[in-house]
Formats: C-alpha cells, structure tokens, sequence
C-alpha cells in the first residue's frame, strides 16, 4: 500500500489541480437544483455525455417535478432508453418527483437525511446535489475519487465511506468545494484506470503510487541522453 501523503504534500497536490482547473464544475447539464438531482441520479453507470445526451430534450418537457410526473414513467424511459438501468431509473425519477411533491413542496431538500430519503438518492448523489446546488464543502467519491484517492496517497479506504472520511480530513478548507470536481476530472481524463498517463500528470512527483512512479522513471530512463525534459 502507498504511504499517505503529508497534509503539506495534499495542499500543494490540490494547489495544482486548481492550478490547471481554476474553476471546476460537474460536467453533467442542468438548469435548477431539480434537474441537477434527476442528472446524477440518471449518471450512476452511465457516462456524463450520454445522460446530457438523453436529459437535453427530457429537461425540455419536465424540469420540475410536475412536469415529470405529468410526463409519466413511460416518458420519461422513453427519454432515457439511451442510458444503463434506464427502466429502473425512470421507476426513481418518477419516484423522487412525487417525493419532493408530498414532502418537501417540489423543492429540493438543503439536508442530507432528506436527501438519501429519496428513491434512487444514495450518499454519493446527496453530496454532488449539496456540494453543486448548494454550495456545501462535500466530496462525493465514485470509482474515479475513490481510485485517485488510493493512488495518489490521498486516502486509503476499502469502501466509499472509508475514503470520503480521510479525504474530508485532509483536504485543505479553501479546497474543499472544488475537491470532487478535480479528482473525478483528473481521474477522467490523466489518471485514468488502466493506463495513468504519468509523463503529463502535473501531480506526479507527489503521487505515491509505485507503479506509476515506476512508469516515469522508466520513461525517463529510455529517454536519448542528452535530452531535456520540457518545462510544464
């Protein structure tokens, strides 16, 4: 297992995160807070682009609760045919709308308990709805959070929960609200799952993941003598 990082080493790891991402947002779209929550709740094994891709003309028709359930079970999975689990997840959007209806008069709840109270609304959907609706210092971790945190030294966990915990502890106040955002995306797009793209990865040298420290200094190794690494 990799060494956990200094709480020094985590503040200069999320300074250049936010370096290189000065303002960090979900990459899924939406217009309101109810349209954010019904979003994550569609992206759970779906990617970011194919729920934006089944939500652009969905959010056209029902971007309140009423509108969904005027719209129905069978409309809605007729929107969302495109993602995975679309049948049970048209059975949740319906769900939560009357939900938020009969209990919290079409509003989206500001509180965590209320929040996973919803059907189909999990730990990780709350803290993405309480950290991009409403502005709150959580850290919602997927596969993505989950391996960066493992990796990089950030947190060791075996669970979501375990993770989120030591994340929550480390990671610096002032960087809290964008903490979610730059390690998904860094997870998405550099350290990705089966091949991190370490020679470019600005976090590198602090990351202390042996194998991908390994693959740099290998990649170092092979290169002509007398070469120069270029400046980031």
């Amino acid at each position: 297992m990799a060494k956990r990082l200094t709480k020094a080493k985590a503040e200069a790891l999320y300074a250049r995160l936010a370096d290189i991402r000065p303002d960090p947002r979900t990459e899924l779209e939406y217009t309101n807070p109810y349209t954010l929550l019904v979003a994550v709740v569609l992206s759970a094994q779906a990617t970011d682009k194919g729920v934006n891709k089944a939500t652009k003309d969905l959010f056209k028709h029902a971007d309140t609760p009423a509108k969904m359930l005027k719209l129905g079970e069978a409309g809605v999975a007729e929107h969302i045919k495109t993602i995975g689990l679309w049948r049970n997840k048209a059975k949740n959007v319906i769900a939560l709308s009357q939900a938020l209806l009969d209990e919290h008069h079409g509003e989206v709840p500001h509180d965590r308990e209320a929040l996973e109270a919803l059907p189909g609304v999990g730990r990780k959907t709350a803290n993405v709805v309480l950290m991009e609706a409403f502005g709150e210092g959580t850290i919602a971790v997927d596969t993505h959070v989950f391996r960066i945190a493992n990796r990089t030294g950030l947190a060791h966990g075996k669970t979501p929960n375990e993770v989120e915990a030591q994340l929550i502890r480390i990671t610096p106040s002032h960087y809290l609200h964008g903490a979610h955002h730059w390690l998904i995306l860094h997870g998405r797009y550099t350290c990705l799952a089966r091949k991190p793209e370490c020679p470019r990865c600005v976090i590198a040298d602090l990351c202390t993941y042996q194998p991908k420290t390994r693959a740099i200094a290998s990649t170092k190794a092979s290169a002509p003598a007398g070469a120069k690494a270029k400046k980031r």
